[in-house]
């Protein structure tokens, strides 16, 4: 893997750490996402209007990842609105990473580098370690809302990965997949809970929205240029990213035990970073 396709990641990694957190703290996280969601597809329309729509051999990839991906918002907004987001947001991030392989291994008959793999294993064990890390309750629902939304964003990677390998411009995949992904999870959110947000709760949605357009569009583009499994476990940096986060800006405490876990993910990403 190139030192810039690294750097693309890991500033995806941050970008993604960000938005989750602007949802997690306000209102309804349900409404909250459904907004993000619109979002992305408002600033997708006009890049989906000016590119080309996908091939054929991309659409069923494309569609796959929608349903997914819809799996994924559904799981993770019931996750924050019954758990905290350091439990809940390491625990998806930290397991897809190896679930990611796995299915890459049997859809795409991809195969890691054992370097590369314990790499992948030493991030997803850094990030479990820093969801079970402090004083949070085990709340079981939470946690197999986190698990579940594992699943799925292990889904929604590799199909996109599939899906931009198969389009000759990898902006129209992109474009195209903001555009159509949002709005089953939104019908579903509004019709059921209604537009229950401010003004304030309102704009921080929308700058996350757009925080996570730029993000996944950084690792689907990653994704056309390196292994799916290095850039899925890279990604997952954002929960290291999300407790520096939490130390400098919302001065909780950083132990032992989490920067022991930092460690992990930092030595995993340096064995991607070799093995890939």
């Amino acid at each position: 893997m190139s030192a810039g396709v690294l750097a693309l990641v890991l500033l995806a990694a941050l970008l993604h750490a960000a938005w989750n957190a602007l949802v997690k703290a306000g209102e309804d996280p349900f409404v909250r996402l459904a907004v993000v969601n619109l979002t992305i597809a408002l600033l997708a329309l006009p890049f989906a209007l000016a590119l080309s729509p996908p091939p054929g051999a991309a659409w069923p990839w494309l569609l796959a990842s929608v349903a997914a991906h819809t799996v994924y918002y559904v799981t993770l907004a019931r996750g924050y609105a019954e758990g905290d987001l350091s439990q809940v947001y390491p625990i998806a991030r930290g397991l897809a990473p190896p679930l990611v392989a796995l299915f890459a291994l049997v859809i795409a008959g991809e195969r890691p580098s054992l370097v590369g793999m314990i790499g992948i294993l030493l991030v997803g064990a850094g990030v479990v370690a820093l969801a079970l890390d402090g004083p949070a309750t085990r709340r079981p629902r939470a946690v197999a809302s986190a698990v579940l939304c594992a699943v799925a964003i292990a889904l929604y990677t590799v199909f996109d990965g599939l899906g931009v390998r198969a389009s000759p411009h990898p902006g129209s995949y992109i474009a195209w997949l903001f555009l159509l992904e949002p709005f089953v999870f939104a019908a579903w959110v509004f019709a059921r809970r209604g537009f229950g947000i401010g003004a304030r709760g309102l704009r921080a949605a929308a700058l996350g929205g757009l925080l996570s357009g730029i993000a996944y569009a950084l690792v689907i583009f990653a994704m056309s240029l390196a292994p799916m499994a290095y850039v899925s476990a890279l990604r997952e940096t954002s929960v290291v990213m999300a407790a520096a986060i939490g130390v400098w800006l919302l001065r909780e405490t950083m132990g032992v035990r989490r920067i022991l876990s930092a460690a992990l993910v930092a030595a995993g990403i340096l064995l991607v970073r070799i093995g890939g």
